[in-house]
């Protein structure tokens, strides 16, 4: 987790410009990668290799502790999705702010 949050990461961007999300499991994710690699990976394996995919480059932490809370929906992050290392950052205390935990305070 400490490495997550102190490094960059990639984050593609839906077609407003926005960070790109996906649903699953009644959430949505900010997908994240670690390299343009792994992103290249998660697009062969979304059959979507032959489009452009923008991205921004974000610190790990900003994510968990300044995005998220800023949503107005529970959203965790998704790093590296496709790939064997891949991992999940829900959206629960220890890992967000409380106020953007779906169990914290703005869940009771």
């Amino acid at each position: 987790m400490a490495d997550f949050r102190s490094r960059a990461v990639l984050v593609p961007l839906d077609e407003r410009g926005g960070l790109w999300t996906a649903a699953l499991g009644g959430l949505d994710w900010i997908c994240a990668f670690s390299g343009e690699e792994a992103l290249a990976r998660f697009a062969v394996a979304r059959d979507e290799a032959d489009r452009a995919w923008p991205y921004r480059r974000l610190i790990g932490g900003r994510l968990l502790d300044e995005v998220l809370p800023a949503l107005d929906f529970a959203c965790g992050v998704a790093l590296n999705p496709a790939g064997p290392d891949g991992t999940v950052f829900p959206p629960v205390r220890g890992i967000v702010p409380d106020t953007a935990a779906i169990d914290g305070e703005a869940a009771a």
